[in-house]
């Protein structure tokens, strides 16, 4: 059966998950959509016409209503931050919108990925507006951050990033919490790598949550490595590949976290963000990540009772 992947948004970052997606041979058809219609005609007639250098597959536009039967749709409207504008600051511009898309979505059959800022706030916004199970609306959460995280400390020691096992949970923002204590190199506790010191620990966290601010204060968006971010997550779900990231979802209790949609490792595969994991925590990283919740929540608040 031909896997369709359908995009909302054509910005910035809307069409590098569409190149992306493509690239990597992840749909047979793959659907676009934005408000402004000529950009997505633009975007999809530049994107076909480059179809001789990857998998097969076709692209077009089409409207939401016609997106009902994807199989994944990612969320990537709205508008992008502004340079030292703070993601929870995009809040109320873009989760009416949000709320409008997860309405219109109520019927789809396969898994809503959000990509938009506030990523983790939007993700309750469009699980609510369009009543669907928990696991089949997934932000991509902290997959990001993890990415940065470990692209960071691969630099930092000269290996692959790939090598290279550690996680940011918690929100997709200023309060994300990286689980120092359990990061690995090949088994091996990264306290106990060679010339690793704790010390680092708070320069490296401070680079990977102000990343996003330093590429927008130069190009005014970011937008290749979420791109690449959502066509990896699209895979592992059309794929079933049941493999853990770290995406943002609506939580029911794992590490005593509920009541928002925040990050932790998750196996995500066909069914969407399926089971959530309970990493070992020290006691000071638990604190974090209900912090890090509470953030949210307030910030959910503040849109509802507007």
């Amino acid at each position: 059966m031909a896997r369709r992947v359908a995009i909302i948004g054509t910005g910035w970052v809307g069409s590098s998950v569409a190149i992306s997606t493509l690239q990597l041979g992840v749909a047979d058809e793959l659907l676009l959509y934005d408000a402004r219609t000529e950009v997505a005609e633009g975007e999809a007639m530049d994107l076909a016409q480059g179809s001789s250098f990857y998998p097969g597959a076709t692209v077009r536009t089409a409207s939401i209503e016609e997106m009902i039967d994807a199989d994944a749709i990612v969320i990537a409207a709205g508008r992008n931050g502004k340079p030292g504008e703070s993601r929870l600051a995009l809040l109320r511009d873009n989760a009416a919108l949000a709320q409008e898309l997860g309405a219109r979505l109520s019927a789809a059959r396969g898994v809503i990925v959000v990509v938009t800022n506030p990523v983790d706030v939007l993700t309750r916004v469009v699980l609510e507006a369009s009543g669907l199970p928990p696991a089949r609306v997934i932000g991509t959460g902290t997959m990001l951050d993890t990415a940065r995280l470990r692209e960071a400390l691969g630099r930092a020691l000269d290996l692959d990033p790939r090598s290279v096992h550690a996680q940011v949970v918690g929100e997709h923002g200023d309060s994300e919490v990286v689980l120092w204590s359990s990061v690995q190199i090949g088994g091996v506790p990264l306290a106990q790598w060679p010339g690793w010191s704790a010390d680092r620990e708070t320069p490296m966290a401070n680079e990977v949550r102000t990343a996003a601010y330093e590429i927008i204060k130069r190009k005014g968006a970011t937008n290749h490595a979420i791109g690449l971010v959502t066509a990896t997550l699209l895979r592992t779900i059309l794929r079933g590949e049941r493999r853990v990231l770290t995406v943002s979802r609506w939580q029911e209790g794992a590490s005593g976290v509920r009541d928002v949609a925040l990050s932790m490792p998750t196996i995500v595969g066909s069914g969407g963000a399926e089971i959530v994991l309970e990493p070992e925590m020290l006691p000071q990283e638990r604190e974090r990540l209900e912090r890090s919740a509470q953030v949210l929540r307030d910030a959910y608040a503040s849109v509802r009772d507007a």
